[in-house]
């Protein structure tokens, strides 16, 4: 009884001095955002989690190409958004990863050392688009061992006309620090290619 009492006749709370109450506004204001600094709608994956780059007419007019960079090193090669084989008529029809001596899309690449990658040049032929009786070689962009080929594009070439930034990548390369830093220049920022080619 007699600590029920105590209880009861406890001091009220102090309010918090002025130092706090700024201290918790400041907090207050990271952990919950403004609604009008936020942009109209959140950024992709792709923005998110990937350095963007391109490549425009990379050795003939109009073969535009990108080059997402993730953190880690590896590299997402694809058409980009201007590609000349997005302006045929009725899209890109296939794909075919059998270039000249070998045929890309039999690599298995395995375990941690990535036993089988093939090492590339920037230049090498990475497979070709076609679109009705007209093809498009895609070049590597960057030099470097390829980890993968996007296999589904061989089943499902329309990926490239819907999603070609993301379901529809064409290759994931493992480039070497020190090459990636001698060709990085070579492209251009997402800003200054959506400049050259208007918005994409």
């Amino acid at each position: 009884m007699a600590a029920d009492a105590a209880a009861l006749e406890a001091p009220p709370l102090e309010r918090p001095s002025l130092g706090e109450a700024t201290l918790d506004d400041e907090t207050r204001a990271l952990v919950v955002p403004d609604a009008a600094d936020l942009p109209a709608s959140p950024p992709s994956a792709v923005e998110a989690n990937f350095a963007r780059y391109f490549i425009a007419d990379f050795m003939n007019p109009g073969h535009d190409q990108y080059v997402y960079r993730h953190p880690n090193g590896l590299c997402v090669v694809g058409l980009a958004p201007a590609h000349v084989a997005f302006k045929e008529e009725g899209g890109i029809t296939a794909v075919d990863f059998n270039v000249g001596k070998s045929d890309r899309s039999e690599m298995k690449v395995t375990g941690k050392r990535k036993r089988n990658a093939q090492h590339l040049q920037e230049n090498s032929a990475l497979c070709k688009v076609c679109v009705n009786d007209k093809s498009f070689v895609v070049r590597c962009c960057v030099k470097g061992s390829l980890l993968e080929i996007n296999d589904r594009l061989i089943k499902q070439p329309d990926l490239l006309n819907t999603a070609a930034d993301r379901e529809g990548y064409i290759a994931i390369f493992q480039p070497k620090p020190a090459d990636w830093l001698k060709i990085k220049d070579k492209f251009l920022s997402y800003k200054d290619y959506r400049n050259l080619r208007g918005a994409c």
